[in-house]
């Protein structure tokens, strides 16, 4: 059965801006803004606590089990910073949000992450490991690269991808 609605992941490297993105998104279009984060704290998707860290083990069985039946119906703007655990079946669209270093070295200083991750993640965000995990999980003309440096590339965004949902929605009626 054809999904009435696209489901659309807003992924990036931690501080990119992907939660600004999605409740912007969810106001404007209707669309279920869908924070893994959340979901794991809520549901218990997770294996503890890791204290180094400071964040959850996601266990992703749990998490695909717990999110599975909403998922597929559609209408859902999926936050995480990751994608590729996502079946391809599920995803209608892929945005990579991108911010130069910089940015993202003050983003990730101001919620007072453990150095040892503000690196990690500076690592992550200058190799786009997150953009290559999506291109190599889902087809090309889905996934999307966005830059996401200040507000008027986050206006910017949010109206491309709105853009991109009116005329998912034309196609699919």
């Amino acid at each position: 059965m054809a999904r009435k609605k696209p489901n659309v992941i807003v992924t990036g490297t931690p501080g990119v801006g992907k939660t600004s993105h999605c409740e912007i998104l969810s106001e404007r279009t209707g669309l279920k803004h869908f924070s893994i984060n959340q979901i794991v704290k809520e549901r218990g998707c997770h294996e503890g606590w890791d204290e180094e860290y400071k964040s959850w083990i996601v266990n992703e069985d749990e998490l695909l089990d717990s999110v599975e039946d909403e998922i597929k119906t559609g209408g859902y703007i999926i936050d995480w910073h990751a994608c590729e655990l996502f079946p391809k079946s599920w995803i209608d669209l892929v945005i990579v949000l991108r911010t130069d270093s910089t940015n993202l070295y003050d983003r990730l200083q101001n919620r007072h992450y453990p150095e040892k991750k503000v690196q990690e993640n500076l690592d992550c965000e200058i190799m786009a490991v997150l953009l290559e995990e999506a291109r190599g999980s889902y087809d090309e003309q889905i996934v999307i690269e966005l830059q996401s440096n200040d507000v008027d590339d986050i206006e910017a965004n949010v109206e491309r991808i709105e853009e991109w949902i009116k005329s998912w929605r034309e196609k699919n009626k």
